[in-house]
């Protein structure tokens, strides 16, 4: 078995499309001709879009999730080599800074942003 996706449930798939090209610099794989699911190219494993309004009906018992929530106990994290740049761009695109770069005893430099929708997105180098 592979990690084939991660689906962050959004009230409005195209907003979050473009915030995740504007503010990380991912590309569009794929949108349903319905605007209610998108995937983006992220590598092996694609980041997902998919609209709360699809899982009204399945019981499934998720909690949506907004700007002004707590993030969930969850995390994306895109690697890049200059996190300052990084986080620069994801902030001029509208994204909400938690927690500026810190260098990890690990060796590896983080920062911590929100999306528009809430979702905690980690800014990271590659580790070792």
């Amino acid at each position: 078995m592979k990690l084939g996706y991660v689906i962050l449930y959004v009230p409005d798939v195209a907003a979050a499309v473009s915030f995740y090209e504007q503010a990380f610099g991912v590309a569009v794989r794929f949108v349903h001709e319905s605007g209610l699911f998108a995937e983006m190219e992220t590598g092996e494993t694609a980041l997902a879009f998919t609209a709360e309004s699809l899982l009204d009906g399945d019981n499934l018992g998720y909690r949506p999730l907004r700007a002004d929530s707590p993030s969930p106990g969850a995390e994306l994290a895109f690697v890049t080599e200059d996190v300052a740049a990084a986080l620069d761009r994801a902030i001029a695109a509208g994204a909400i800074l938690v927690k500026a770069p810190e260098d990890k005893p690990w060796g590896q430099t983080v920062a911590y942003v929100r999306d528009p929708h809430g979702f905690l997105v980690e800014l990271c180098t590659p580790v070792g």
